[in-house]
């Protein structure tokens, strides 16, 4: 796996993307209502739209949507809305989202040893 930060024009893109929603919030005014219990129910509900696109579907049926153009332009939206979200969030409580993300994959290695993980679903408190 590469590490994004080793790429700067990751980075810059995340940056400008961050910049672009903060500056979109605050033109808007919207920082007040952003406290953290909204925003985090304001995720959870982008992430229920994201659920939603796959309701009824068996594993077979949400994996053909992926070649469905409408579908995957109604998933990007969502993914999208849960995006920024956590933009937001990280914003609130000050934290670098890129730095986050690389910490919880260094603790899940840790958690998820390949050898104990490798091709199971088992959480783990329950790999062997």
């Amino acid at each position: 796996m590469s590490d994004p930060s080793a790429d700067p024009s990751a980075v810059d893109r995340y940056a400008r993307v961050r910049d672009a929603m903060l500056a979109f919030r605050d033109e808007r005014e919207w920082r007040q209502f952003h406290d953290p219990k909204n925003l985090a129910e304001g995720l959870t509900l982008e992430a229920a739209e994201l659920l939603e696109v796959f309701q009824w579907k068996s594993t077979d049926e949400s994996r053909a949507l992926a070649s469905d153009p409408v579908a995957q332009a109604k998933v990007a939206e969502e993914v999208a809305d849960c995006f920024l979200f956590c933009v937001l969030m990280c914003d609130a409580f000050g934290i670098d989202m890129l730095d986050a993300a690389q910490a919880k994959i260094a603790l899940n290695a840790t958690k998820y040893p390949v050898e104990k993980s490798r091709g199971r679903r088992d959480k783990y408190d329950a790999l062997p």
